[in-house]
């Protein structure tokens, strides 16, 4: 999570654990991929890359248990406790179970917290890669902007795509606070549902009856395991969606930083020629029953 002042640029996130160690009674989730790759101690723990170095003080990662902590502690600076008693989280928590579902609409509660405190924030889930920069094809116009599984063909409705809340920036402003709480509350109507369906369910409401600014990235910049672009050049974030298990995500996504790391090796001459392609995620791809 990086978060930015209301009227200003960003802030460290030792500032950001100071202004929420005030607050009581918070608390956030890391869904099951981010704690388990968290815990792993692998540099893909905090979704961050090459080219990015100078985002790094500004990210505060958020562990709901002891052991999420310490893995945390050990490859990046800035974590945040914030335990959940109620959950035994010594183990990933089964996809959809009463304990995930907890877990994921903590999260929103958490976030609204961080609105109400008067930070913009960016959030992403913690399988994913982060290859430049994203705030630049952020827009400030947007109370919420939000990646997609598919953005391909561009239409000129984009909330008509399927919205991914693993990766998602939020403005501070009244909007996005009705919004978050519209949201959350949106939970009894759909029960069994995790924060991401209900938003897909809901995403119409919040623009006509908040009159919340959503704005959808395009995949050719924040891309994933479910539709990514091969030129390089423009490429933000690689998500591994489309995707089931952690013993596919991990070796899938360590094989595009490795590619990245091989693109970003080559002269300038060499990447004008083009031709460089990701190879496909083939483990992941198997886990929904496509192939490459």
């Amino acid at each position: 999570l990086i978060a930015v002042r209301r009227f200003g640029g960003r802030v460290g996130a030792a500032r950001l654990e100071e202004a929420l160690k005030v607050e009581e009674g918070l608390e956030a989730e890391l869904v099951e991929d981010s704690v388990a790759l968290m815990a792993g101690g692998d540099a893909a723990a905090l979704g961050l890359h090459v080219n990015i170095e100078h985002l790094l003080n500004h990210v505060l990662v958020i562990a709901v248990d002891a052991g999420a902590l310490k893995g945390c502690k050990a490859v990046h600076p800035h974590c945040y406790l914030l335990e959940l008693k109620s959950a035994n989280l010594s183990s990933p928590e089964r996809f959809m179970s009463k304990e995930f579902l907890d877990l994921v609409w903590l999260k929103v509660t958490f976030q609204q917290r961080i609105l109400e405190l008067g930070y913009n924030f960016l959030f992403s889930d913690t399988d994913i890669l982060w290859s430049r920069d994203p705030f630049r094809h952020i827009t400030l116009y947007a109370d919420m902007t939000i990646s997609t599984d598919y953005f391909r063909p561009p239409t000129p409705y984009p909330l008509d795509k399927t919205l991914n809340t693993g990766f998602y920036y939020m403005k501070s402003t009244n909007r996005s606070i009705e919004m978050i709480k519209y949201w959350h509350a949106a939970r009894e109507r759909f029960p069994g549902n995790n924060e991401q369906g209900v938003f897909n369910n809901i995403k119409n409401e919040l623009v006509d009856k908040v009159q919340a600014r959503i704005v959808a990235l395009d995949t050719a910049y924040f891309g994933g395991f479910c539709e990514y672009s091969n030129d390089l050049s423009r490429i933000c974030t690689i998500h591994a969606n489309c995707c089931i298990g952690l013993e596919n995500k991990v070796p899938d996504l360590k094989d595009k930083a490795a590619e990245w790391k091989n693109y970003t090796d080559m002269t300038p001459e060499e990447r004008k020629k083009g031709g460089f392609k990701w190879t496909t995620p083939d483990r992941c791809w198997k886990t929904i029953g496509w192939r490459s």
